[in-house]
């Protein structure tokens, strides 16, 4: 058995120890990265505020799709009101955070938040209207939102559980065509719709809780 010299030992420690080192900066940074997040959007991305969406449990590749869109002021940025932190009260939009990220800071965001549970808005839903959403969604949204929106694995969001009111702005913004749809056979299906068939698809994903 080959006898270890000090030298050998010193430079393994050394290694164990600046892979402890990086790992702990990777968990300061996210930590940081994700305390500001949660001012709006709660702990661990399960937001409180109907009109900020549940991030938690998204897939990586939606929410990394999501940031890269606000940086590059490609989807629509309302100023919003922070809602929690040292900034409570003062109002920015997510353009202006987005922008502030590395490619870096996107992805490992899109991870953490992918790897924590979509936890469903509780909010009031309108039972006969859930019904005929759910029809509509059926035969217009199913194949790219399965499970009734529920599936974080199409990429495309999570539709079951979110919050109401978040829904209806999106569906507007779709609809006004200030917010681009990522699949081109979305746009028709979109422009069938009127505002009751937004508000019947609204109170479906708000039923699922």
């Amino acid at each position: 058995m080959m006898k270890k010299t000090p030298g050998f030992v010193l430079l393994a420690c050394s290694a164990l120890f600046g892979l402890s080192l990086a790992s702990g900066a990777r968990a300061a940074d996210i930590a940081k990265l994700t305390e500001s997040c949660a001012n709006c959007h709660g702990k661990e991305g399960a937001s409180t505020e109907s009109e900020v969406p549940i991030i938690g449990g998204v897939s990586a590749e939606y929410l990394k799709l999501s940031l890269v869109s606000y940086s590059k002021k490609e989807w629509p940025c309302p100023e919003t009101e922070i809602k929690a932190g040292d900034k409570k009260g003062t109002k920015t939009d997510m353009c202006k955070v987005a922008k502030e990220l590395s490619d870096g800071d996107i992805k490992e965001l899109a991870q953490y938040y992918a790897g924590k549970k979509f936890v469903r808005a509780k909010q009031k839903f309108d039972p006969a209207l859930a019904k005929k959403g759910k029809d509509i969604h059926e035969a217009n949204c199913e194949k790219c939102h399965s499970n009734g929106g529920s599936v974080a694995g199409d990429d495309a969001g999570i539709l079951a559980g979110q919050w109401m009111p978040y829904l209806e702005e999106t569906f507007k913004q779709y609809n006004s065509g200030k917010r681009p749809m990522t699949e081109k056979k979305m746009k028709p299906k979109m422009e069938k719709l009127d505002k009751a068939g937004f508000d019947a698809l609204g109170n479906y994903y708000g039923s699922f809780q």
